[in-house]
């Protein structure tokens, strides 16, 4: 049961780093200006969350299968994640969102506010590379199946953040402004470059059998 928590903390602290969904709030106001009604916020930050829980439970299923396919290791993987997610963590540092994330073109390709929610809100804005990888690595490493469920269960309650976070997304500019959303993901971006160094040494120790 412990070692459930702890997996638990672990993979939900950090997907929620990594996506950030305060950081992303002056992104999905920006986007959602057409909505007309609070009721179609709602059902956007909804549909986003949705998005976001199938495209990385689908990446934590598959994973293992990922890396057998390409003949990659999961020590390979981790140290390949860890750089990534560092740059991300640098670019967040900054008080930007990361480029990792989202692209000013991939911002205006879409035109409904159906495909708004996936393309760019759900994917590569908030479960973009940097995600998938935070939940792809302990899934393949954890053998149990109280692990496994335990990395799913993250999955859901940071999916769930992110609904809670987006369908507030007003609230929340508000109440913190953009001093307080760039200072939120300055903070967030210390505690991913942390794990994303020990994510290297993890792969590094593992692949050199150290």
């Amino acid at each position: 049961m412990i070692s459930f928590f702890k997996t638990f903390l672990y993979v939900f602290g950090t997907l929620f780093a990594v996506m950030n969904p305060i950081g992303a709030v002056p992104v999905f106001l920006s986007i959602v200006q057409q909505c007309k009604s609070r009721e179609g916020i709602i059902s956007l930050a909804k549909r986003t969350s949705v998005a976001v829980l199938i495209t990385l439970t689908t990446f934590a299923l598959v994973g293992e299968w990922i890396f057998k396919f390409f003949g990659s290791t999961i020590d390979a993987f981790a140290i390949a994640g860890g750089i990534l997610l560092f740059r991300m963590a640098m670019e967040m540092l900054s008080g930007n969102l990361s480029t990792v994330k989202i692209s000013h073109e991939e911002e205006e390709e879409a035109v409904t506010l159906s495909e708004i929610a996936i393309i760019p809100l759900a994917i590569p804005l908030i479960s973009g590379l940097g995600s998938i990888t935070a939940v792809m690595i302990p899934m393949a490493k954890n053998v149990d199946y109280s692990g496994k469920a335990a990395v799913i269960l993250a999955i859901f309650v940071a999916s769930f953040s992110v609904y809670l976070v987006l369908r507030s997304a007003e609230k929340v500019q508000q109440r913190l402004g953009r001093v307080g959303i760039r200072l939120i993901t300055r903070m967030m971006g210390l505690i991913l470059a942390s794990m994303a160094v020990q994510l290297v040494i993890n792969g590094v120790k593992g692949a050199f059998g150290l």
